[in-house]
């Protein structure tokens, strides 16, 4: 019970702080530090020859890396029980987006609705990859909820899943696996060889958070619709994962996602996520972070559940 409660604390703690401060800008963060290392290997790696190797190395190191250096700092804390409860609240903390992911939704449906539409597509590019020079208010609020339903599963319940498996180093691994992804994962002539195995890594570390968010989301919104669109449209997407929490959201607003999109100035076909072509209200943008809060709630329950549950077994 004691191992078990040395999990459970902190992801609680952890999950709280999120909750109430979200990721304030001038604050230090781990992924900083991490996009900082990736940088500097990618600058230094990619270029002549065997990019391909050269990254797939790159990617291995770093991720090992991250693990064993949370995996010892554990260790250590563990000499002063108090110690490691707050040290690993505080990472827990830092590896949940939930609230900042949120904020950043709220903020550009408030900026579109309340200072027009040029200043609603700047506010969006900030958390979106795609060209939004041009989108209109529906296209605007679309990506915002795209953004919400993929992120929820990247930036909330795969951290959530790994921190399951293997604590905060797991944690720590994956989030460093998927800033990789953020930084290198391009089809671009920089990136298409040396970024490969970064991208890949990525998909293969959310393919069963993706599909457990996309269940959760339903779980917790009670949608038949949600459901029926997982299956139906989940597999659609370009990527291998980010269909399926797209899809539940979907499904639960009774909205359409997808269709064609400008990113790094190429024209991206992406297939339609959803039937209902219908115009996105300013209020929904409450419905969906709803959904997020639940579903990460639900998540922190379910991890603690299982903890609680595997030190009663053993």
């Amino acid at each position: 019970m004691a191992d078990a409660l040395l999990l459970i604390f902190p992801l609680i703690a952890g999950y709280l702080l999120d909750l109430w401060l979200g990721d304030p800008d001038s604050w230090p963060h781990p992924v900083r530090v991490f996009g900082n290392a990736i940088a500097k290997g990618e600058k230094w790696l990619n270029r002549g020859r065997f990019r391909f190797w050269k990254g797939m190395v790159m990617s291995i190191v770093l991720v090992a890396t991250v693990f064993l250096f949370f995996y010892a700092c554990n260790a250590l804390l563990l000499k002063v029980p108090v110690s490691y409860l707050v040290v690993n609240s505080i990472w827990v903390y830092y590896g949940l987006a939930n609230h900042s992911l949120i904020a950043e939704g709220r903020k550009v449906f408030w900026v579109l609705e309340n200072e027009g539409l040029e200043a609603g597509r700047k506010q969006l590019s900030r958390i979106v990859g795609r060209d939004t020079s041009k989108l209109n208010a529906q296209q605007i609020r679309i990506a915002v909820l795209e953004t919400m339903s993929e992120n929820l599963s990247d930036g909330v319940i795969a951290p959530l899943f790994y921190y399951a498996l293997a604590g905060v180093p797991g944690m720590m691994a994956y989030k460093m696996v998927n800033t990789m992804d953020s930084m290198l994962g391009y089809r671009s002539e920089r990136y298409e060889w040396f970024g490969k195995f970064a991208a890949r890594l990525d998909d293969v570390a959310n393919f069963l958070p993706a599909r457990i968010t996309a269940l959760l989301m339903v779980l917790v919104t009670g949608s038949r619709r949600g459901l029926l669109f997982i299956f139906k449209f989940g597999s659609k997407h370009k990527s291998p994962n980010a269909g399926y929490p797209e899809a539940a959201l979907a499904g639960i607003l009774d909205c359409r996602f997808g269709g064609p999109n400008v990113y790094y100035g190429k024209l991206v076909e992406k297939p339609f996520i959803g039937e209902n072509e219908r115009i996105i209200e300013p209020y929904e943008m409450e419905r969906a972070a709803r959904v997020n809060q639940r579903t990460c709630l639900i998540a922190v329950l379910m991890v603690s559940l299982i903890h609680l549950g595997v030190a009663h077994f053993l």
